[in-house]
């Protein structure tokens, strides 16, 4: 959670040309190319879901998928020179913060269309089903992407054939500028996964421990042959829609409420709680992330940019001129 933490931070003071403790560009200037959506505040529903996730198995994200992948193993240094754009991020520079993907650890990608993951969840699923692969499929989205036509036909889609997918709904309660809740009928994602003979478990998604044994006793489940099963994670998105959003269409109270509820300050408190805990060890643990953070801070600014003729590489041909 704080490797997130420390990443997201970074991310975002590099968006906006600011500084903090990870430094900025010299003359001021933003260096994270493209649009840049933030996950501060919802560390523990990625740490506590891929905490059971193996290596085997597959993930699909959103556009705000910095803390699912950073949470199934993938480079932080790599991730943010793609942030930066450079040569040696994960997809060359070209994809920015909503198009990573590291096959090598299982994650299948982050997604800029909003609930486009759950169909490539479900076909990733398929596959592992069709050819008799250990593993699962874990698909993060949204609470915005259950009002979208890609929600249904992909959990019916899993429960009809039994696939192995555990669906995980990153409820945050806002769907870019408008919250969630006026715009959604009925009792949201649980409800609707119910309808359709998904088991559901509805859990507090800032309670990392509590994600913990959610999603422990649903992977088990799924891993079992159970067919798909989904967890409805309640947290809150803290920051705006993007890095330069200020929200401003947000209730400051609502806002200062949430972050009394902070997954890591709760987690640092239900340590420090047991007996024998010591804060140093978490200290520690806080300025490891932090380090590790700033030296791909460093690496993303060192890192080559793309060379020009790479534009041309990575084209789908249209079998040129063919389709016409």
């Amino acid at each position: 959670m704080v490797r997130i933490r420390a990443f997201e931070d970074a991310a975002e003071a590099a968006s906006q040309g600011g500084v903090n403790a990870f430094g900025k560009a010299a003359d001021g200037t933003a260096r994270v190319r493209g649009p840049l959506h933030l996950s501060t505040g919802q560390e523990a529903v990625p740490a506590g879901v891929c905490a059971h996730l193996r290596p085997a198995d597959y993930l699909t994200s959103t556009h705000r998928g910095h803390g699912h992948t950073l949470a199934k193993g993938a480079d932080p240094v790599r991730m943010m020179c793609e942030l930066f754009g450079k040569a040696s991020g994960y997809n060359g520079g070209k994809g920015g913060s909503m198009h990573i993907a590291d096959f090598s650890v299982g994650m299948l990608g982050a997604n800029g269309v909003v609930a486009a993951g759950l169909p490539i969840a479900v076909g990733a699923a398929h596959a592992q089903l069709l050819q008799q692969r250990e593993g699962l499929t874990a698909c993060f989205f949204g609470d915005g992407a259950i009002n979208r036509g890609p929600f249904l036909e992909s959990l019916n889609w899993a429960r009809v054939y039994g696939l192995p997918v555990l669906f995980v709904c990153e409820d945050n309660r806002w769907s870019a500028t408008t919250p969630s809740g006026p715009m959604t009928a009925g009792d949201g994602a649980s409800a609707r996964a119910a309808s359709l003979d998904i088991p559901s478990v509805q859990v507090d998604g800032n309670d990392v421990l509590a994600v913990a044994r959610a999603a422990g006793q649903l992977v088990a489940q799924v891993r079992a042959g159970s067919g798909p099963h989904l967890l409805h994670a309640i947290t809150y998105r803290v920051k705006g829609h993007v890095s330069v959003d200020p929200a401003a269409y947000r209730d400051p109270a609502e806002l200062a409420a949430a972050l009394r509820h902070d997954p890591i300050a709760r987690a640092r408190a239900a340590w420090l709680a047991l007996p024998g805990a010591e804060a140093a060890r978490l200290d520690a643990i806080e300025r490891e992330a932090a380090d590790e953070v700033r030296r791909a801070v460093a690496a993303a600014d060192a890192a080559p940019w793309p060379e020009a003729a790479s534009a041309f590489t990575d084209v789908q041909t249209t079998g040129a001129g063919q389709w016409r």
